[in-house]
């Protein structure tokens, strides 16, 4: 049995940071019923690289998720909402601030309903303040918080965004660990309570370095200007001969000297942190890596324990023995044989991991077995059906 086997939760979020939340519940066992608007679904199944009739994104955010197409703004629709929420343990939703109180399907109402819900709110700026209103990505987040800006050598450099969406992921992460103390809460009071997960605010944590260096007057960390960012030649990335990279990670002293004995240059050890050999040292550094190749850095370091390890692409990780030993990477698949490669499952316990039970749903896929479940019958589902409540499928 997996960790949340007999946890029933209630999915209205769309995009990243709430399905990635419910994604880690319903890989881990729990029953995640995704609530999706009749005939449009989730934007998110129509955005980047499409796997069958479906995108690439939606696949990887949706595994293991029951689908019910379901109409919010009709009469029916909130009467079957309200009807389901007696049964479920935990609601996500990724409204703009006070679009679920206009359903009149907010907090106040549904607690009255089942005081034991857990009732999490996921959004951009949080449920209050001056920006509560106010629309953003990922983008606006990093930027209001001094995350990006950390992100370029000084004032004057060009500022690039980075890469990945980290609110949304941080969000998606803390959202899943304030669940579940609020649900170890409710075991120990009976009670349940609502979650106000902000994006901007989950940006805290990634700041606890940066913060600290910043606000004890060390300045403000950005690129090569930090211990942890560059500064100094033990912690810095390096060009091979085959313009590919390797990260020498060397920050402890004795991983440094391990290193300068590996490079036979012991004349190295005892400049690891002072700052007037750094620019000489670093380009001796430079020069030792772009001697060989990066896959013959691979070979010859294997055996040694001094953290460098190259620079993979995303598309070569699959051939990393140690990812791929821990499966990082996953195949899902759906019974017309059309696969996709997505990354896995993060944790592991004792005794169990994630595991794929099921593909990503049709839209509205499961949404008469979920009607069934609440009692309705076949001429009830048709009259729905044709009213717009639901979607047919």
């Amino acid at each position: 049995m997996q960790k949340l086997s007999g946890l029933k939760v209630l999915d209205l979020t769309r995009m990243l940071p709430g399905p990635l939340c419910t994604l880690m519940m319903a890989d881990y066992g729990a029953e995640v019923v995704k609530l999706e608007e009749p005939e449009i679904g989730d934007s998110t199944r129509y955005f980047g690289p499409k796997v069958d009739e479906d995108s690439s994104f939606f696949w990887q955010l949706n595994r293991n998720k029951k689908s019910l197409a379901l109409n919010l703004r009709s009469p029916n629709g909130k009467k079957i909402f309200r009807e389901l929420v007696e049964e479920f343990d935990v609601i996500v939703e990724g409204f703009r601030p006070g679009v679920m109180e206009r359903l009149e399907l907010g907090y106040d109402v549904i607690s009255q309903i089942n005081p034991r819900i857990i009732y999490a709110s996921i959004s951009g700026y949080g449920q209050d303040g001056p920006y509560w209103q106010k629309a953003g990505h990922d983008l606006n987040y990093t930027a209001i918080t001094g995350v990006l800006d950390l992100n370029r050598e000084s004032n004057n450099e060009p500022l690039q965004m980075y890469p990945l969406q980290i609110a949304d992921v941080s969000a998606a992460l803390f959202g899943l660990s304030s669940i579940m103390m609020a649900l170890v809460s409710r075991n120990n009071t009976g009670e349940g309570e609502y979650v106000d997960v902000c994006m901007t605010d989950s940006l805290i944590p990634w700041l606890t370095y940066s913060a600290a260096y910043c606000f004890s007057g060390g300045g403000i960390p950005r690129v090569n200007n930090a211990e942890l960012t560059g500064k100094f030649a033990c912690y810095n990335i390096y060009r091979t001969r085959d313009d590919n990279y390797m990260t020498l990670g060397a920050l402890e002293p004795v991983f440094w000297k391990r290193f300068c004995h590996f490079a036979g240059r012991d004349d190295w050890v005892n400049k690891q942190y002072d700052p007037d050999s750094q620019l000489q040292l670093k380009e001796e550094v430079a020069n030792y890596f772009r001697q060989k190749s990066r896959e013959e850095w691979v070979e010859i370091i294997k055996d040694e324990d001094f953290c460098c390890e190259p620079v993979l692409e995303l598309g070569e990780v699959e051939n990393h023995p140690q990812l791929n030993y821990r499966n990082f990477l996953i195949d899902v698949q759906k019974d017309n044989g059309v696969k996709s490669r997505q990354v896995g499952f993060p944790i592991n316990f004792s005794n169990d991991s994630g595991e794929l039970r099921f593909p990503p749903p049709r839209l509205g896929e499961h949404t008469i077995e979920v009607l069934n479940g609440l009692g309705y019958d076949q001429e009830e589902i048709e009259k729905f059906i044709d009213k717009g409540v639901i979607a047919k499928t």
